[in-house]
């Protein structure tokens, strides 16, 4: 069995500007970095631009080089009203300028003729940078449950086209494992690992908050982790585990740290089991 390959994902130490990420995710002992560098133009979220940022993109391929750290993804690359694909070419090319292999997307338009031709227009942009697009269905888009994402990838039919699942969305989602089943194995590059409750909040409100700054440990939560994973290829999981209180707490490195702990400690003892078991 090869190694488990894990992702830092900026949304878990979102306040860390790129390098800075990069560094601490090495120290904690993560293969990859997923950074945050298509800024969402949201006030309460920093500016991580890339492309405008020549300092900080010059700083940041410094990091990958001296940490040997992978650039696993780049987000969000967003299909909404008013959004011009073309905007997010920038970003593209200073990911594959980082080595970058991924770009998130998602849809936030109810318009779904638009949102397939957004879509199919952000992977052809993407394409001549050697980039998949992963499509990520978020309870709280327009594209919000795991049909409705295969419905868009099937209809654009894209071949640099992905499918991204997130744990907290697909169990927010109430989506059933067995749907996992059948889909083709090509549309899977990496996966969001995080726990959240069982209990599925009543309120967008709770639930974005959850989403946004709450998340668990892998293993703590309720999510049926383990039952998800076996119908998903071998690939690397990107910790999306955002949690701000923690991460005041004890610091980021240290939070990235027990992010990654938590995901090894909890696959070790599933594979106990199974061998417990005689699987």
């Amino acid at each position: 069995m090869s190694k488990q390959q894990y992702s830092l994902a900026h949304l878990t130490a979102l306040a860390l500007p790129p390098p800075e990420l990069v560094y601490t995710a090495a120290t904690a002992g993560y293969d990859f970095v997923s950074i945050r560098s298509i800024h969402m133009g949201l006030p309460h979220e920093p500016n991580y631009d890339l492309a405008k940022n020549k300092q900080m993109l010059a700083d940041t391929k410094q990091a990958l080089n001296e940490t040997g750290l992978g650039l696993l993804d780049i987000e969000l690359a967003k299909v909404a009203d008013g959004i011009d694909p073309a905007v997010y070419e920038p970003a593209f090319a200073v990911a594959a300028e980082l080595g970058g292999r991924h770009v998130l997307s998602s849809i936030w338009t109810n318009d779904r003729q638009f949102a397939r031709e957004g879509f199919a227009k952000i992977c052809e942009l993407a394409k001549p940078y050697g980039l998949t697009v992963e499509l990520e269905f978020v309870p709280i888009a327009a594209v919000s449950n795991l049909k409705q994402a295969v419905d868009v990838l099937r209809d654009t039919g894209c071949e640099n086209a992905g499918l991204l699942i997130d744990a907290h969305h697909f169990h927010r989602s109430q989506d059933k494992i067995e749907d996992l089943e059948g889909l083709p194995r090509e549309w899977f590059h990496y996966f969001h690992l995080c726990d959240a409750g069982k209990q599925i909040p009543n309120n967008r409100e709770e639930l974005t908050r959850i989403m946004r700054e709450e998340r668990l440990y892998v293993g703590e939560g309720g999510i049926s982790l383990q039952d998800i994973v076996k119908r998903l290829p071998n690939m690397p999981y990107s910790l999306e585990i955002p949690h701000i209180q923690r991460a005041k707490e004890i610091g980021y490195e240290s939070y990235a740290r027990q992010c990654l702990d938590s995901a090894k400690a909890y696959f070790d003892k599933c594979l106990k089991n199974q061998l417990h078991l005689g699987y």
